[in-house]
């Protein structure tokens, strides 16, 4: 049973390890937080559903269409809503609500447009689990570790070996001296922004085989997915990794020797209990 549980947390593990990995580029990038990163996860979800179910696109096809999708309504965010409020000179406050009403309005507009209830979303890999010795694993539960994994190592290599990676990392220690070296901040920045829609939709596509797709979707999960980063480090995105696979295994242990209604509870706790030792997360990112 232990296995079993361990598996089938880091799989849900990794999905908030996407998540958290877009707060903290966002948090890198501009030293700003949002909170539409779950409404991202959600429409993510919607737009590859409605390519692949209703417009019968092959899967893979579908997912890459939400993926930049997604990627370009991150753009639009940042150039329509947050850079004017920047330039007006409003505050981190101003920018939270924001996006707070944003993620209230794309959760209606989403009841609207696809209704209410669960969309039933096939796995393209099927339905017939694999067995190693007690343990059964779905395919669609290897996909998203695989995926996640790729997601990363991507992400590690982009920031690190690409000049845009060292562009992102200048712009967030010091606006100033990097735009005085030529490099386009405000562009920087929206590709920071843009590029945290996509991991959120690329979270959503994966999980919608598991879960369906619906409106609310994105509400917890956001929730925890950002516990995640904070969890591993706010800021730091390794730190974002192990806090996510760190409170998908707590809570999916806790759900499996306990109770499902003690889940929150547990990984909840857990949380407040390393932040209270470690206030700057695992990995201790200087709080700010």
């Amino acid at each position: 049973m232990f296995w079993q549980l361990l598996l089938s947390g880091i799989s849900v593990g990794c999905i908030y390890s996407l998540i958290g990995l877009g707060y903290n580029l966002i948090y890198s990038a501009s030293n700003l937080m949002s909170f539409v990163q779950g409404e991202m996860f959600m429409l993510g979800a919607f737009v590859a559903y409605s390519v692949h179910i209703l417009l019968h696109l092959p899967f893979l096809l579908s997912a890459v269409l939400s993926a930049l999708i997604m990627y370009f309504f991150g753009v639009a965010m940042y150039y329509f809503m947050v850079g004017p409020l920047l330039k007006r000179g409003s505050q981190q406050i101003h920018i939270v609500l924001a996006t707070i009403g944003l993620s209230i309005f794309l959760q209606n507009f989403a009841m609207n447009v696809w209704g209410t209830n669960v969309k039933t979303f096939p796995s393209p890999l099927g339905e017939i689990p694999l067995h190693v010795g007690s343990v059964t694993i779905m395919p669609q539960q290897i996909a998203i570790v695989l995926v996640t994994i790729i997601c990363m190592l991507v992400l590690h290599l982009f920031m690190k070996k690409t000049k845009m990676g060292t562009s992102l990392r200048a712009a967030a220690q010091d606006p100033l001296a990097a735009g005085g070296v030529g490099i386009n901040v405000s562009g920087t920045v929206a590709f920071a922004w843009a590029s945290a829609a996509l991991l959120s939709a690329v979270a959503g596509v994966l999980i919608a085989p598991i879960y369906g797709v619906y409106p609310k979707m994105g509400a917890i999960l956001s929730l925890k997915g950002f516990a995640a980063a904070v969890l591993g480090g706010y800021g730091n995105m390794y730190g974002a990794i192990i806090g996510g696979v760190i409170f998908g295994v707590v809570e999916t242990l806790a759900a499996g020797y306990l109770s499902s209604s003690f889940k929150e509870i547990i990984s909840f706790g857990v949380l407040m209990l390393v932040l209270f030792v470690m206030p700057s997360g695992i990995l201790k990112v200087k709080a700010e």
